[in-house]
C-alpha cells in the first residue's frame, strides 16, 4: 500500500470515469483497501490512489451539494495528520442527489479514486480529488463537524504558485506541495476541507450565477472603493476566494465591491472552472452595505473636446437596458463630444438570418439619450459582412461613433464599406483619409472573426481629430490564474499583438503625413494597460495609453475574478499627450455592482486640441 507521502506513480494511464469528457483517472492495477482520506489526498496535486478502488474510508460528512453536475457531499477524517500538504477532506461524487446522508453523519465510503478537471482537461484547470460509484455506510449521526481551518491574511502566502515543471508542459501538478510558501499550493492542500474566512471584503459583485468574490487581505493592491487592483502578471492578488453557497439561490446576498460578510463565511473547498479555489459556504456571513455609488465625471469645459468608449454589452432593440445606458451617459459621463460604443448588435440581435444593418438599435439608443435629457447625437458605423466579425453568432456586434452635431462635425468621405480599407492622404498639407468612416486595413488576417478598427475624421473648433475605434479580440481560450500550467499560457494574446501592430501601423501613417495630428485610439482593447497588446498599440511613441496617466488605484474598468483591471482604454498621439492639456478618468457605474447593464465602465478623456 503506498504511503500518504509516496511520489506519484510512474506508470499511469488516462481512462474516463464518470464524464469521459471532464473526468481524468489515472490508473494503475494495483488494489488498495481501507485508507484515510490524507492517504488519497497525498502530497501532490494529484492523488497517488487515482485510479484505484479504496475501501471503508472514514470521515465525517461536512457539507452536501444538491444541484448543478457534480451532485455529491464531502467528507473530512476527524483526525488530522501532522503533515500540512495533506488535505484531510474529499468530495464523494454521486451523480445524483445524495440520499441518506446528512451534514454530522460519520460514514465510510469506499468506490474509486478519480482526478476530475471541471471544464475538462483542455481547459488547463486544476483537477479535484474524488471517491466515485460510491457505496456509502452511516455509522452514526449527529457528530460535531471538524473545525474549520481559518483563511486568513496571515495563513495565506504572498507567493501565488510555483513555476511548472519544464518536463510536464509547465504543469505544477506533480510538484510537491509547499503550503507554507505559494497560495495555490495553501488553497489546494485545504481541497475538500472544512475552512472559513470572517468579516471578508467583497472584491468582486455577486453575478447571476449566485457567485461573489472576497478577499482575506484587505490591504493587499487595495483602491479606494473596496476593490483589489490588478497591476501585473507576477502580482495575482493571493487573498483572492470565490464563495458560493449550499443554500437557495434566493438566499445569496447581492453585494457590491466594498461591501462586507461580517461574521464567518464557512464550508468545504472546492474547486470551480470559472474560478479557481471557491468555498461552498453552508455558512454565509451577513451583507454589511459599504453604500458604494455610481461615479460621475465632470462637465467638458467649452474648449475641451470629450472623447469616450463604452462597450454596452450585446445591446440590440429587444434589450431593457436603454433608458439605462442612455442615463449613464447623459449623467455620468456628461454627454461626451463623442462616444465610440462596442457591442452594438444588428437590428434583431442574436437572431441569425443575415440581417446586418442597426441602425433600430442606434436610434433607440439615441431616443434613450434625448428622452434623459442629453442632446441629440449623430452617428456614423459600417456595417460588418455577415458573421465575419465575431462575438454573439448572429448578433453581428460592431463599433459606432456617436458624436454631438452641436459641438463637433463629421467630416463625411464616401465610399467607406465592410471590406474597403480607408488610406491615409495629404490634403492642403494636412493628412486626410480616403474615406470616413472608414475601415483600417480590413483583409489583414489579425482581424479575422474579429471587430475591424472604425476610423473618422472629426473636426472641433477647427482642427481635425482622427478617431479609431477598436474592440480586440477576447481573453477567450486562455488559461486561468489558478490553472495547472504555470505561468497560464495567454494564447489569446497573439491575435490582439497582431491587431495592436495594424492600428499603430496606420497611426504611423497619419503621423507621417502631419507630425502634429490628433489621434485618439480607443474601445475596449480587451488587455491590460502593462500587456505587450498595449506596448504593441503604443509602438515607438505614437500612441500612449492615457490610462496611465491615473494613480494606480484607479486603473481599472473590468473587475474579473475579484481582479480590478484594465480593459478599456484610451491612447493618444504625442500632439495631444505633450502639447495639450488633458484629463482621463475611468467612470466607474458598472464592473463593480451586481445590477450592471454593461461588465464594463466606460472611460472619458477630455483634452484641448
Amino acid at each position: 500500500m503506498p504511503s500518504k507521502n509516496s511520489a506519484r506513480l510512474a506508470a499511469l494511464t488516462v481512462a474516463a470515469a464518470c464524464s469521459a469528457a471532464s473526468t481524468v483517472v489515472l490508473t494503475s492495477p494495483a488494489h488498495a483497501d481501507s485508507v484515510r482520506i490524507s492517504d488519497i489526498q497525498g502530497t501532490t496535486r494529484m492523488s497517488p490512489y487515482a485510479g484505484k478502488q479504496v475501501t471503508d474510508v472514514a470521515g465525517i460528512v461536512t457539507g452536501i451539494r444538491t444541484y448543478g453536475s457534480s451532485r455529491g457531499f464531502w467528507i473530512q477524517d476527524p483526525q488530522a495528520d501532522a503533515d500540512p500538504a495533506t488535505s484531510e477532506g474529499v468530495f464523494v461524487f454521486t451523480s445524483s442527489t445524495p440520499k441518506g446522508v446528512a451534514v454530522g453523519d460519520a460514514v465510510t465510503v469506499s468506490g474509486t479514486v478519480s482526478e476530475y478537471v471541471p471544464g475538462g482537461t483542455s481547459s488547463g484547470n486544476q483537477a479535484i480529488t474524488e471517491i466515485t460509484r460510491p457505496t456509502v455506510k452511516v455509522v452514526s449521526s449527529g457528530n460535531p463537524v471538524p473545525a474549520p481551518v481559518v483563511i486568513d491574511a496571515d495563513s495565506v502566502p504572498d507567493a501565488y504558485t510555483p513555476e511548472g515543471d519544464p518536463a510536464a508542459n509547465g504543469s505544477v501538478n506533480g510538484l510537491p506541495l509547499q503550503p507554507a510558501r505559494y497560495a495555490l499550493d495553501l488553497y489546494e492542500s485545504l481541497e475538500g476541507m472544512n475552512v472559513r474566512v470572517a468579516d471578508a471584503r467583497v472584491v468582486g459583485a455577486t453575478d447571476p450565477y449566485t457567485e461573489l468574490w472576497v478577499t482575506v487581505k484587505p490591504d493587499e493592491n487595495a483602491n479606494r472603493r473596496g476593490g483589489t487592483v490588478y497591476g501585473s502578471y507576477t502580482a495575482q492578488n493571493t487573498g483572492r476566494l470565490m464563495i458560493q453557497s449550499l443554500g437557495k439561490a434566493a438566499d445569496f446576498p447581492d453585494a457590491n465591491v466594498g461591501d462586507t460578510l461580517t461574521g464567518t463565511t464557512t464550508g468545504p473547498l472546492d474547486y470551480n472552472q470559472y474560478g479557481g479555489y471557491t468555498l461552498v459556504a453552508n455558512e454565509l456571513g451577513a451583507l454589511e452595505s459599504a453604500g458604494l455609488e455610481r461615479e460621475t465625471t465632470r462637465k467638458q469645459k467649452n474648449g475641451e473636446l470629450a472623447v469616450a468608449t463604452y462597450n454596452v454589452e450585446n445591446l440590440d432593440p429587444s434589450d431593457d437596458t436603454f433608458a439605462a445606458h442612455a442615463a449613464a451617459i447623459v449623467n455620468n459621463l456628461r454627454s461626451p463630444d463623442i462616444v465610440s460604443l462596442e457591442e452594438i448588435q444588428d437590428n434583431n440581435g442574436a437572431t441569425n438570418d443575415g440581417t446586418v444593418a442597426a441602425d433600430r438599435t442606434v436610434t433607440k439608443l439615441i431616443d434613450a439619450i434625448v428622452a434623459a435629457g442629453g442632446p441629440r447625437y449623430d452617428w456614423r458605423a459600417i456595417d460588418p459582412v455577415n458573421g465575419a466579425d465575431g462575438g454573439e453568432p448572429g448578433g453581428n456586434i460592431r463599433q459606432v461613433f456617436l458624436f454631438n452635431p452641436e459641438r463637433v462635425s463629421f467630416t463625411d468621405r464616401a465610399g467607406g464599406d465592410a471590406t474597403t480599407a480607408t488610406a491615409v492622404v495629404r490634403e492642403r498639407g494636412k493628412a486626410a483619409l480616403t474615406v470616413s468612416p472608414g475601415r483600417v486595413d480590413p483583409a489583414n488576417e489579425a482581424w479575422k472573426n474579429s471587430r475591424k478598427p472604425l476610423v473618422g475624421e472629426f473636426v472641433f473648433r477647427g482642427r481635425t481629430v482622427f478617431v479609431i475605434a477598436n474592440h480586440f479580440n477576447s481573453k477567450g481560450g486562455d488559461q486561468g490564474l489558478t490553472s495547472q500550467y504555470q505561468p497560464p499560457a495567454r494564447s489569446s494574446e497573439t491575435q490582439r499583438h497582431l491587431q495592436a501592430t495594424a492600428v499603430n501601423t496606420f497611426v504611423k501613417e497619419i503621423l507621417a503625413v502631419q507630425k502634429n495630428a490628433d489621434v485618439v485610439a480607443l474601445g475596449d482593447i480587451n488587455d491590460f494597460e502593462f500587456s505587450g497588446t498595449t506596448k504593441a498599440l503604443e509602438g515607438d511613441g505614437e500612441l500612449w495609453s492615457a490610462v496611465k496617466s491615473l494613480p494606480r488605484g484607479e486603473r481599472y474598468s473590468y473587475v474579473y475574478q475579484g481582479n480590478s483591471q484594465v480593459l478599456d482604454q484610451i491612447l493618444i498621439s504625442p500632439s495631444i499627450r505633450r502639447g495639450c492639456d488633458f484629463e482621463y478618468d475611468s467612470v466607474h457605474v458598472n464592473a463593480e455592482f451586481h445590477d450592471q447593464i454593461s461588465d464594463h465602465d466606460p472611460q472619458v478623456l477630455r483634452f484641448r486640441p
